[in-house]
């Protein structure tokens, strides 16, 4: 399997999933900026919207969107219990918080990182994060992970989102439950490996 990526983005969260499933993987860097591959060839041509992640499996087909491709993933070794069996009320829960993730924290940050916004429009974006986290920092309570005491996918996605607060000014310090989480998922040997890989760890 290839997946291409962007050291840091959301394409961190399938990169921590495939690494704590134990499959290799081949890491194909993309460029969101250029949209470009390493050897130059456009990235279009792999994926039309332009973004990562994208799954290619060895057959040639292609899965894009996170959530969809962590879940794959997960499917392809249930032992691993990284998903709740499909079907189960458990799973319907894992697509809820993936759904969550997605929609009201990935694409809250997504205006933070456009220079074309103007400042004020951000700081909306930044409360309205910092309200979301807040609420999920509540959800954390007496939990070791978003489901309980089991990984999933869904923490590689958490975990992937919430290390952008740093970076474009969300200041979620006071959310000590949140950050005592964030350290436990960050200690993993697959978290550590794969950010060492994207060259975000020495």
């Amino acid at each position: 399997m290839k997946l291409y990526y962007s050291p840091g983005a959301c394409s961190l969260s399938p990169h921590i999933v495939l690494r704590e499933a134990g499959l290799d993987v081949q890491l194909v860097l993309a460029s969101t900026k250029t949209k470009k591959l390493q050897d130059g060839s456009d990235f279009y041509a792999i994926n039309p919207k332009g973004s990562v992640p994208v799954l290619e499996l060895d057959s040639g087909e292609r899965l894009t969107e996170g959530p969809a491709i962590v879940q794959y993933i997960a499917d392809q070794v249930p032992a691993k219990e990284l998903a709740p069996a499909n079907g189960s009320w458990a799973r319907y829960r894992l697509q809820e918080w993936l759904n969550f993730i997605t929609s009201e924290l990935h694409k809250g940050f997504s205006p933070l990182f456009n220079p074309a916004i103007p400042e004020e429009s951000k700081a909306v974006s930044r409360a309205k994060l910092v309200e979301r986290l807040t609420w999920v920092n509540e959800q954390l309570e007496g939990r070791q992970f978003l489901m309980g005491d089991q990984f999933t996918v869904a923490d590689a996605y958490l975990f992937t989102v919430s290390n952008w607060a740093s970076l474009v000014g969300v200041d979620i310090t006071g959310l000590a439950t949140l950050a005592a989480y964030r350290a436990r998922v960050g200690a993993r040997p697959a978290v550590v490996e794969a950010m060492k890989a994207e060259g975000l760890l020495k």
